[in-house]
């Protein structure tokens, strides 16, 4: 398996949402699509949330504009739905908003001793699909936790901080306890 490129040379992009896809083979620029990399959007205890047992509630938003990728979330969920689980089982709810429709391309280029007759260098240069990403504005949600008590709230945000590292963009995370 190859190696994945830098993910700086997406994540501040300013790209246009590129998700054209056709049934029809000369309508569709997209030939192949990368697998979806999230396996779970909804974690934890949805009847809970629903039925407003989990007042205690945490946003982590993106305070610019930013690609971000279906791995680097995937990690992000794999990391802090394994934290929430192991300590409060049960007891908590956590959503990933975001939806990774972006996808990204890349032209693939050749190094070292004759890699110049084996390509086509800017002539060709649509490139192959590599990933996928989420496309955020300024101020969405990332991730979203519902727990039940101020304990829980803080450890929360403790793993939330924990995976800023992982992602590319600036954040915040905002807290609001809802009262019944």
């Amino acid at each position: 398996m190859v190696a994945l490129r830098k993910s700086g040379a997406y994540s501040k992009a300013r790209d246009r949402p590129f998700t054209r896809r056709s049934k029809k083979k000369s309508k569709s620029y997209i030939k192949t699509v990368p697998p979806q990399g999230i396996v779970k959007f909804n974690m934890g205890q949805i009847k809970m949330f629903e039925e407003g047992k989990l007042p205690f509630q945490l946003s982590m938003i993106t305070k610019e504009r930013v690609q971000i990728r279906a791995n680097a979330l995937e990690a992000c969920r794999q990391f802090i739905n394994k934290k929430l689980e192991n300590t409060f089982p049960g007891q908590y709810y956590f959503k990933i908003p975001p939806y990774p429709h972006h996808i990204q391309r890349e032209n693939k280029m050749l190094t070292g001793a004759g890699a110049d007759r084996m390509q086509t260098g800017m002539q060709l240069s649509y490139g192959k699909t590599i990933a996928r990403a989420a496309l955020l504005k300024k101020d969405d949600t990332i991730f979203f936790i519902a727990v039940q008590n101020k304990k829980a709230d803080a450890l929360s945000r403790e793993f939330l901080n924990i995976i800023r590292s992982k992602l590319p963009c600036k954040t915040s995370i905002i807290s609001e306890e809802l009262k019944s």
